[in-house]
């Protein structure tokens, strides 16, 4: 993959060998900075990508070089080797681990994908009415959490601090998680063997929908390479684990939102780039439309109404990312202003779609957010179009029958 702009490595002590493979790599040209004038060097190079070996005397540069960089833009990937304590919110943590260079150039290669996607985006956004989120993505980023041992409780606590947390006794139920939501990142706690954790990790390299995920180890020794290259090994305290996870599983939501946005514009700016549904004004346009062709046509028209405490936002983005990855490819939806969300299922009669709502509901029950393991039960109103109906009317019954299931 070309680059725009040289790789500036940062380190008060001489270039380790593998760095030196990047430039076989063709990723070049690297070029050396000390701590005490990185952040200088990556005003006046431009680096494409700012890799940092936390030796020596890194510590009172630290912070101001994290800052210098999370200013750039595009996004500028910062890479973090062997670093012993936390880390700053932008810096990737990375074990060099024997010196391999395979697993740095494929951590690379994944993050410069990812620089490459907002250039994109920045590119493009002024085609459309469509505006970047505001919010840190890791606000909204959710993350597997699998394990068995004394720390996961505690670890359940530390990353809820942070992000949403799904959780997983077993890797039978983790896979079904997979498979079911959108995630950030997996944290694989201790618990398992040995052989359990290969037999998982090789899964995951092996399917292409998970292999640029972020897949955190607490409590393992890895033996053997994956071609997963987002995989790192953290042990330490559950605060530890979180805090320097933190930064990949970051990197892995800003990807998705950049992803959201861009979906956003090629549909000419009709998708909410947050929840990856439509926007409330697409949503109304095209019910009204489909309530006008069922009307005229024959056939069945439904639609779920999903509503959530009010007290709890983080579940109604959670439920929307749900819907926007399962729903069919006819169906349709939005969140509402009111911190519900509705989807319509077209050519859907009464008894489908409330079947479908249930299982959409069931998998929604399971994510908890925060130290209070609030969680994501929805309150779910099914209702179907009948002859005298308009789309104003169907969905007043279903709001009507909503308030009416709270009460």
């Amino acid at each position: 993959m070309s680059q725009a702009g040289p790789i500036l490595f940062v380190s008060n002590v001489e270039r380790p060998a593998f760095i030196a493979t990047l430039d076989e790599a063709r990723f070049f040209p690297v070029v050396d900075a000390g701590w005490a004038g990185a952040a200088r060097a990556v005003e006046e190079l431009q680096p494409a990508v700012v890799l940092a070996a936390m030796h020596a005397g890194h510590e009172p540069h630290l912070a101001p070089l994290a800052r210098k960089i999370a200013e750039q833009s595009p996004y500028l990937p910062f890479v973090a080797l062997d670093a012993a304590g936390a880390l700053p919110h932008n810096a990737l943590p990375f074990s060099s681990r024997g010196g391999h260079s395979d697993r740095l150039i494929a951590r690379l290669r994944a993050a410069l994908r990812i620089r490459t996607l907002h250039a994109t985006v920045l590119r493009r956004l002024p085609e459309v009415k469509v505006a970047l989120p505001e919010a840190d993505p890791a606000r909204d980023a959710t993350v597997l959490l699998i394990g068995r041992g004394a720390a996961y409780p505690a670890l359940s606590v530390a990353l809820g601090e942070r992000v949403g947390v799904v959780g997983a006794l077993s890797i039978e139920a983790a896979a079904k998680h997979l498979n079911t939501r959108d995630l950030d990142g997996v944290v694989l706690a201790e618990g398992f063997t040995a052989r359990v954790t290969d037999a998982f990790l090789t899964v995951l390299a092996e399917d292409t929908r998970f292999r640029s995920l972020p897949v955190i180890l607490t409590a393992h020794q890895l033996t053997q390479t994956y071609d997963l290259p987002n995989l790192e090994l953290i042990p330490g305290d559950p605060a530890k684990v979180a805090a320097n996870a933190l930064p990949l599983i970051r990197q892995h939501a800003m990807e998705a939102q950049l992803s959201r946005t861009l979906r956003s514009i090629d549909a000419g700016g009709w998708l909410d780039p947050r929840s990856g549904l439509l926007t409330v004004e697409a949503f109304a346009r095209d019910f009204a439309k489909a309530v006008e062709q069922t009307l005229a046509r024959g056939g069945g028209l439904s639609v779920a109404r999903f509503a959530f405490d009010p007290g709890n936002s983080r579940a109604q983005l959670d439920a929307a990312r749900i819907l926007s990855r399962l729903m069919r490819q006819m169906d349709f939806g939005a969140a509402q202003k009111d911190g519900s969300v509705i989807v319509a299922f077209a050519e859907t009669d009464f008894r489908t779609a409330h079947m479908i709502a249930r299982r959409l509901s069931a998998v929604m029950r399971h994510t908890s957010n925060g130290k209070h393991e609030m969680r994501s039960d929805p309150v779910v109103s099914v209702d179907s179009l009948s002859p005298s109906d308009t789309a104003r009317s169907l969905l007043g019954r279903l709001s009507a029958e909503a308030s009416r299931a709270a009460s």
